[in-house]
């Protein structure tokens, strides 16, 4: 079995009276693609908080990386990448300009800087695009970009919230198959996702409803075990019971 990169044991995260997280256990492995799914306000965006140094637990045991969210959570971002839905890179800068930045972000030397911005220009075609402006750039490619500049520094784990939102199928596709490239290398994707379709790739899949991890394993087994055709099935089966 390959390095355990997450680990969570009784996670509970409290917003007064509130419990947006309940108890969540499981594991995540060194090279694994991860789909953490649920409907809106089922506390995917609160686990994904605690899971990438952003905020405590209230309790529970929760390590990342090595590197325990309590006392360590600065280590944690140093040693994960991110990107979300709205992307995080500066659209009034330029490509260039951005994988600088983060590279320096990231705590990078600027020789390794040098190294990998020409290496990353070269990968995705970008060579004469380095001195556009983010803003140019199609949707698509700003995609494939920022996802790029979130494994610059070769994390261990790079956190995904819903990267794929508002793209057409052929470039989601495109990205998937970056993703696929990406976990070849060791490193860990955990990708949170409202395409149903793309939980099909993930090599193991957790569904949560209202603050707790409902289900847990890969999407064969869960098609299997709920009697569905597709990973959809399965989490309306769950979610609409």
């Amino acid at each position: 079995m390959n390095e355990k990169v997450i680990y969570v044991k009784n996670l509970v995260k409290k917003f007064g009276n509130f419990t947006a997280n309940d108890n969540l256990s499981f594991e995540v492995f060194e090279g694994e693609i991860f789909g953490f799914l649920g409907a809106n306000g089922a506390g995917k965006t609160t686990a994904l908080r605690i899971l990438s140094g952003l905020s405590k637990p209230t309790s529970g045991e929760v390590n990342v990386a090595g590197y325990d969210a309590y006392k360590q959570a600065e280590m944690i971002k140093r040693n994960i990448g991110y990107m979300c839905q709205k992307f995080s890179l500066y659209e009034d800068l330029t490509v260039k300009e951005n994988i600088i930045l983060y590279g320096g972000i990231y705590g990078m030397s600027k020789s390794l800087i040098r190294e990998r911005l020409t290496n990353l220009l070269e990968k995705l075609h970008f060579q004469k695009d380095e001195n556009r402006m983010i803003s140019d750039l199609p949707l698509g490619l700003r995609q494939k970009l920022a996802f790029s500049v979130a494994v610059l520094h070769e994390p261990k784990i790079v956190f995904l919230d819903e990267p794929t939102g508002g793209v057409d199928p052929i470039t989601r596709r495109q990205f998937w198959e970056t993703i696929y490239e990406t976990a070849s290398r060791g490193i860990t994707v955990f990708v949170t996702t409202h395409y149903m379709d793309e939980a099909e790739y993930c090599d193991r899949i957790s569904i949560m409803n209202e603050g707790k991890i409902v289900a847990l394993d890969t999407p064969e087994k869960l098609k299997k075990q709920y009697d569905a055709a597709s990973v959809e099935e399965v989490f309306i089966k769950i979610a609409r019971p």
